[in-house]
Formats: C-alpha cells, structure tokens, sequence
C-alpha cells in the first residue's frame, strides 16, 4: 500500500501456498516405488542414511529430503538412525504384497519430472526451474532481467501473506537498522519498518533483481526508509546494521554455503545484534510437518538447498557464536529463528 502498511487477508492461503510448493513431492514418491524399488528393498533391511546412499547411489542432501519427505507421509519411521516401513508402506509400497499399489504408481513413472528427479536423487544437482525444457537451474536462471522481474514479482505475491504476521512477532524494539539480506522485492524489509517506526532498512540483491526492488520499495511508499544495495551476500557483507534478516533465503543453499553466510553475519553484526532466519522449518526430529517436507523436494529439485531442520538452524547459529536462539511458528508453514551477538 502507498502508505507502507501491508495487512493480512481474512483467509488462510496455505492451502493454495501448498498446491506450487508441494508440486513434486508425489513425483518422488512414485520415483522411490518405480524406479528404485526403494520400499520393497528396505522391508528386508531396515538401514540408517548412509547405507540408504550406498545402496542406492543416491547423495546425501537428496536423500535427506526423500526420507525426511516419507517419514512425514507416513511411510517410514526413524528408530534409533535406522528407518523402519511403516504398516501403510509395507502393505501397498513393496512388490509383491497382497495390496501392493506398486503397479498402479509404475504408470506414472515416464513423466518427465520423475526423471528428473531421480537424477537430483543421483546427482545432487538441481534441475531447471520450474522443469521448463532448456531452463538453467534457479541460481543462474535468475540473472535473466525478465525471469529476475517474474520471479521477485511472484516471491513479492507470497510474501504479502507471509510478510506482516513475521514482523508481527519479531520483537526489534531498541534496534535502529536492518539489512534484509537477499531481500527480493524488499516486501519483508518493507513490513517491518512499518511495524516499527524507530528502524529504517536496506534490501541487499543482486543486479538485476536491485532495480525491481527499488520499484517494488517506492510502490509502498517507504522508498524515504527502505534503500537498496547492490551486492552480493557471499561477499562482505555491509556495516552499519544491528538486524540481519535472511527471509526465504538460506532454503536455496547447500549447507556449507549456509554456514557461510550464517559465519558472515555473525561477523559483520555488533555486538548485541540480532539475526532472524524465517523459512519453513522441518522440525526438530525430521518428522514433519509434511507441508515443509513436499516444499523441500521442490527446492531440492530446483536449487542447491532443502528446507532446515530447527536443529540443523540451531547447530549452525550456535557453532557461529550466536546466543539466546528461539522459534516461533508465523502464517501458513512458516516460522522465525532468531539468535543473539553476545555484547
């Protein structure tokens, strides 16, 4: 809105948040039962993650997604590192059983994105966006001024949703600047600053993505509170800022290129600065919830990343130097981990 304040519809989107970000999830299912007969070889051998990647040549971000993705669903359970089938999985998902569905998940098993995705599985290597022929993976895709433009524009559509009820809960008071980090159209630095009048911000991004988010700023009318970095976040990042927001961001890399920016921010933060990751958090033991899970395959088939665990944030937040860490659960699948600089 041109006076800065974004509020929030009378309804819940999740569902309609689900039908994109849980798109390929029912892809690697079939993928597991069809072309890896991943079910009906654990039945006879319950196997820890290691041996899961060995037996079946897959890497190891890939199969933490899958078997993060299955537990969820109802398909595995963890016991002790080791993942057991669950009755529904040992009844219909093993070749052979009196109720095997295995035949009828088998006639989808051409489809271009169940290829794909067993090439992720094998790789580790993100497929195109969006699964368009021809299209670079999202990292690269995203340098093309008009894929940069339709792609903040959407990124922008959801987080007019996510956006208000995160600034709701973060709690910035006695804080002055935040740098929002790989910000995308500045929608949650543009959120925040209208729930506290005492901050003002900046939009970190890369060239082309800089420009639409000058536009997307001056659209809400916070152009005089919000600026625009160009930059890269995998270099230094700026001085001069006691927030650092990292929004939907750390979703899209693999783990050491997290801890990275996680080491970077705890260095260039003040002391007493805090740092707030919001993202859709698997929890804690890996088991769900399954709406985080099935987004995490698509992000696994498009990026470098995955969906964080709340401990896999934690560990990284603490080996870092950040202290006082909490969660708190925001719209939809969403949460807030926030963590501390010690004074």
């Amino acid at each position: 809105m041109a006076d800065g304040s974004i509020t929030m519809p009378s309804t819940d989107t999740s569902i309609l948040l689900r039908l994109r970000d849980g798109i390929y999830a029912s892809d690697l299912v079939i993928v597991a039962v069809a072309w890896l007969d991943f079910f009906s070889w654990l039945s006879d051998k319950p196997s820890n993650q290691v041996e899961i990647c060995n037996a079946f040549n897959i890497e190891r971000r890939s199969a933490d997604v899958m078997l993060t993705l299955f537990v969820a669903k109802d398909l595995l359970l963890c016991i002790d590192g080791d993942y057991h089938l669950t009755d529904l999985a040992r009844e219909h998902l093993v070749k052979g059983a009196a109720w095997s569905l295995c035949p009828y998940l088998e006639t989808m098993k051409e489809r271009p994105t169940c290829k794909d995705l067993l090439e992720v599985l094998r790789t580790g290597k993100p497929a195109s966006w969006g699964s368009k022929e021809g299209e670079k993976e999202w990292s690269l895709a995203i340098k093309d001024e008009d894929i940069a433009s339709s792609f903040t524009s959407a990124m922008d559509s959801r987080g007019s949703y996510l956006a208000p009820r995160m600034a709701e809960v973060i709690d910035c008071t006695g804080y002055h600047s935040l740098l929002d980090i790989a910000g995308g159209s500045g929608i949650y630095a543009c959120a925040i600053t209208a729930q506290y009048n005492n901050l003002r911000a900046s939009v970190l991004e890369r060239p082309p993505v800089d420009d639409v988010a000058k536009l997307c700023i001056a659209k809400r009318g916070l152009s005089n509170r919000v600026s625009v970095i160009a930059g890269d976040m995998f270099g230094s990042l700026p001085d001069g800022h006691d927030i650092h927001l990292f929004s939907n961001t750390l979703h899209d890399w693999g783990q050491e290129r997290v801890e990275a920016l996680i080491n970077s921010s705890y260095k260039a933060l003040p002391p007493k600065g805090m740092i707030v990751i919001h993202d859709a958090h698997i929890n804690e033991n890996k088991s769900g919830p399954l709406s985080v899970a099935e987004y995490s395959v698509l992000l696994m088939y498009s990026t470098d990343g995955k969906c964080y665990s709340v401990s896999e944030i934690n560990r990284m937040l603490t080996d870092a130097g950040f202290v006082d860490l909490s969660f708190t659960t925001t719209a939809a699948y969403w949460s807030v981990i926030t963590g501390r600089k010690p004074a």
